[in-house]
């Protein structure tokens, strides 16, 4: 059984005393394996339909709302995409379609940045 778009993985549903991950898929997962964290493997035996309650989850490099793209890493992957909801101090890794992807394919795009690969414009812009 593959993870599918809106399952949320929750750390804590099998390892109470962990950092606390929680990730939620937001695209892709056909040939997901397990998310890393703690020394834990989180598997879809830790898909819950609502977050565990988020006392003492710790909040790692990756921070709420950053998103997890495998594309960005691999680009002949499922692509799959995690968005962290909360902890996550002790993240290693997701292995999915035979690679790992790391903290590097955490999509750092601030509000009012343009994307790398859009061009950007030039000239006015607005209603003519």
């Amino acid at each position: 059984m593959a993870i599918k778009k809106g399952d949320i993985l929750d750390e804590r549903k099998r390892f109470p005393d962990s950092c606390g991950l929680v990730v939620k898929v937001a695209g892709g997962g056909e040939g997901f394996q397990k998310v890393l964290c703690c020394g834990h493997e989180l598997t879809e035996e830790d898909v819950v339909p609502d977050i565990v309650s988020s006392r003492g989850r710790k909040k790692g490099a990756l921070l709420p709302g950053a998103m997890l793209e495998e594309k960005r890493q691999f680009s002949d992957a499922c692509g799959l995409r995690l968005m962290v909801i909360d902890g996550g101090a002790g993240f290693q890794g997701i292995d999915c379609c035979g690679h790992t992807i790391t903290a590097g394919a955490v999509n750092r795009l601030q509000f009012g940045q343009p994307l790398e690969d859009a061009p950007v414009p030039t000239g006015p812009a607005g209603q003519a």
